[in-house]
Order: C-alpha cells, then structure tokens, then sequence
C-alpha cells in the first residue's frame, strides 16, 4: 500500500471553511485520480499530553492511498491531478506550508 499525503501547516483566515471547501469540492476533483483506493481527511483535534512535546502545526493532513506505486505515479500524471492542482487557487486563504509525500506503509500491529 502507498500513501500520498498532503500536508497543510499552517492556518487558514476561516478554519471551517477551509476544511469544508476541501472536503466538498477539492475531494470530488481527487476522487477522479485513476486507480485511487480511498482518502482520509484528518483535522487538528484540542489535545493535551503529559509530557513535552511539539506539535507540528498541521491544520489538515490529506491522505491518499493506492495499490502500487504504478498507480500513484499514474494518478499524478493524469489530468485530474492537474484538475487538483488548478483548483488549488480557488481554495479559502491558507497561510502557511503544504508539503506533499508518498510513503509505503508497513503494518506493524
């Protein structure tokens, strides 16, 4: 299994908005990548933990999987990615880094 995840740190002018227009729109655009087997959207959740540590500022993490890394690369020359990426200017103000990653995933437990 490969994952592409897409990482938005930072903050937008109107959080839910962001979030909203990104879970409406720009996820019908992705769901449009060829051989896409899910996505998962993960927020920022209010949490504490007891001992010190940095969180990372991440506002919103997109996570794309595919079977193979054929079917990334093949998705990420297609047209929709670049259908995503025109969209990418229509988004909500975004103040911020977006980092974009493929990783193999290794199921532990």
């Amino acid at each position: 299994m490969i994952s592409y995840f897409v990482r938005y740190r930072g903050s937008a002018d109107d959080p839910a908005g962001f979030v909203d227009y990104y879970a409406t729109w720009h996820v019908a655009i992705l769901k449009e990548f060829p051989r896409i087997r899910g996505l998962s959207l993960h927020q920022l959740v209010d949490w504490s933990d007891p001992f010190p540590v940095s969180p990372d500022g991440t506002s919103l993490l997109a996570q794309m999987t595919f079977d193979t890394l054929a079917d990334l690369q093949r998705a990420l020359h297609s047209e929709a990615r670049r259908h995503a990426r025109d969209d990418f200017a229509r988004f909500p103000s975004f103040s911020g880094d977006v980092t974009h990653q493929a990783m193999s995933r290794k199921i532990i437990f």
